[in-house]
């Protein structure tokens, strides 16, 4: 698989480290990877990179992945970008909302490696199994 470019936006340090390690053993592990602490930061990085993913937390300061998902899709340059939503939050309507959006996946935490590696295969278009 090519070198990919990935933005990873979640305020936890630990989240962000076990959400690259579950993309590198889902066989992006060539991938160049951005981190990002809240939606504002992973927005400008987005803006400076041209990333082929982002994977997101939805509960961030300053920016969260509502406001970041709202900012990508009324975007030009960035509306057509595979988005990973990772979230604990997993009601119906919540969904709905984030695939209207522009979220390409929803994730459930816990995330495990073959959820990561099911949602990879289905954003690009690959036959990885875990």
């Amino acid at each position: 698989m090519s070198v990919k470019k990935i933005v990873i936006a979640d305020d936890s340090a630990l989240a962000r480290m076990f959400i690259r390690r579950c993309l590198e053993i889902a066989g992006l592990g060539d991938s160049e990877f951005y981190e990002a602490n809240d939606g504002a930061e992973a927005l400008q990085q987005l803006k400076e990179v041209s990333a082929d993913m982002l994977v997101t937390d939805l509960t961030m300061p300053n920016m969260n992945g509502i406001e970041l998902l709202t900012r990508i899709s009324a975007s030009p340059r960035l509306c057509g970008l595979p988005v990973l939503v990772v979230t604990s939050a997993g009601n119906d309507e919540q969904r709905k909302r984030l695939y209207e959006l522009g979220a390409t996946q929803i994730l459930s935490k816990p995330l495990s490696p073959p959820m990561l590696v099911e949602a990879i295969n289905e954003v690009f278009g690959i036959n990885q199994s875990f």
